[in-house]
């Protein structure tokens, strides 16, 4: 689907969340998922997708675009330095970024734009967009996330139909797709290759013209990239129609039955498919008398099949929605049940990135609210129950970004602030603290400033202060020690209710 980039200014409403709150470390591991899985590099297996250890892994993670858009890099970095997003992933509990790019960054010389260096960011000032991307790659590796590299484009003006234009042929696609492979070769942070976004009509899969059919050009593609990387993972999409069904751009996988993707190296291929609600586009399921219930017969025929037949692993590598229809909020509530529960199936589920991490997608929004700091909790809410435990972290191996540690071996911390209750004259939240570095904390501190009257009446496992609307809380004698990887809470209440998640920011020591 083609998103605009415009500000989403979507505010999201108060939802009754028909899902079940994050699963706990202890179920996940009594359903089979081990929290150290993860290492290494990653291979398939019917259909689950398991690490070198022959473990199986669960990528539950979010797209966070930009590097295909004309400033040639994630958004947000005017906001936000981008360890602390990398870092707030983790904390919410997302294990992979699918990070779409163009073509454009692969030229020589190609810049980023829109970047703060003003206290953040510093150490990306005068690298270029790939030396940007080797630094995320680095950071994220250390902090134990995977990525994904998406084609999104062939050039920052647009997406397009088939996987070459006019100005961009089948040759530089390919060219650029090994050059990444061979870049991060060596780096497992780099997981695999989604070879191109969203194919969609005139391309088709299987009816042997070579200009449009997406199959036939993604076992050129995919066979180029492992010739040089033999380890990577190979995703491929679908398309919009085959044999007269017509669905979402990409999202059309009913082909795989009779032409699947054959590759040189085996155990390494993955379909994807991209799945949306009614504030992107209407489809003729969501006005079906029986929806939602007709939802899981339309995912069988289109993608669900292949899963459920052990045919291949199969990634939802995007799906999202404004969540402001009360269809969208079915519809999401229906999906997340058909992915399968971490609790219930550990990593025998559907894998996915949900679009997006960003909150300036115009027709979904993101995780993030417009600040690029708030979290739009109900969202982030539906999927507690197919998030799954994360990879372990530390260097992130060989490859542009492997040597040294982004973070310095020093104490560092991020803050998650949830609002429990609000009953309208006061209302009752918690802060989540949790160790971002590489090192033990013995103190840590978080701020935050209110935009209303708001007065902090009780705190509980942390002490404060409040100056005006703004709040200083530190811990309690018995939770400042945090380990790495660890966290601790406290909890506050205060009054007058109706006032929005602060932005918080935490200091270790």
């Amino acid at each position: 689907m083609f998103r605009t980039l415009r500000r989403a200014l979507c505010v999201a409403a108060a939802l009754l969340l028909p899902l079940a709150g994050i699963q706990s470390a202890q179920a996940d591991a009594d359903a089979g998922v081990d929290a150290r899985a993860g290492a290494g590099y990653w291979h398939t297996s019917g259909r689950q997708i398991l690490d070198a250890a022959g473990q199986p892994v669960r990528i539950a993670g979010v797209n966070w675009f930009g590097f295909e858009t004309d400033i040639h890099v994630v958004h947000g970095l005017w906001a936000r330095d981008y360890k602390s997003m990398i870092d707030q992933m983790k904390s919410l509990g997302y294990n992979t970024i699918r990070m779409p790019y163009s073509d454009d960054i692969l030229k020589p010389g190609a810049m980023p734009e829109s970047i703060n260096f003003d206290g953040k960011n510093t150490d990306l000032r005068g690298l270029t967009s790939l030396e940007v991307l080797d630094r995320i790659v680095a950071y994220a590796g250390q902090a134990g996330l995977k990525i994904v590299l998406d084609r999104h484009r062939p050039d920052a003006a647009g997406q397009s139909a088939l996987w070459y234009t006019a100005s961009v042929p089948e040759s530089t696609w390919i060219a650029g797709l090994k050059s990444l492979a061979t870049r991060y070769k060596g780096n497992p942070t780099v997981v695999g290759i989604d070879l191109h976004n969203e194919p969609h009509d005139p391309a088709c899969w299987g009816c042997g013209d070579t200009a449009r059919d997406w199959r036939l050009a993604a076992q050129r593609a995919g066979n180029a990239v492992l010739s040089v990387n033999p380890d990577l993972l190979i995703m491929v999409e679908g398309v919009q129609s085959y044999n007269g069904s017509n669905g979402w751009w990409g999202g059309n996988l009913m082909g795989v039955a009779q032409y699947p993707v054959q590759l040189d190296v085996p155990n390494r291929l993955v379909y994807s498919a991209h799945d949306y609600a009614t504030s992107v586009a209407q489809q003729s399921w969501f006005s079906d008398p029986s929806f939602p219930a007709n939802m899981p017969g339309i995912w069988d025929k289109y993608w669900g099949y292949i899963f459920k037949q052990n045919i291949a692993p199969v990634w939802l590598g995007e799906f999202g929605t404004t969540l402001q229809p009360a269809v969208d909020q079915k519809w999401l509530a229906e999906l997340v049940k058909y992915l399968r529960s971490t609790s219930a199936y550990g990593a025998d589920g559907f894998h996915w990135t949900f679009w997006s991490w960003n909150p300036n997608s115009g027709d979904t929004g993101g995780i993030l609210k417009d600040d690029w700091q708030t979290v739009d909790t109900a969202k982030d809410g539906y999927l507690a129950a197919v998030k799954a435990p994360g990879f372990e972290g530390g260097g992130s191996g060989p490859g542009p970004g492997g040597p040294g540690d982004p973070g310095g071996g020093k104490a560092a911390c991020s803050a998650v602030y949830t609002v429990s209750s609000d009953w309208g004259g006061g209302f009752n939240a918690e802060v989540k603290v949790t160790n971002t570095g590489t090192v033990p904390l013995t103190s840590w501190k978080v701020s935050w400033t209110w935009t209303g009257s708001q007065k902090v009446t009780s705190m509980w496992n942390a002490t404060h202060t409040q100056s005006g609307a703004t709040v200083t809380a530190v811990n309690a004698a018995h939770n400042g020690s945090v380990p790495a990887g660890g966290s601790a809470s406290f909890g506050l209440s205060g009054a007058p209710g109706g006032g929005g998640v602060p932005s918080v920011s935490c200091t270790a020591a």
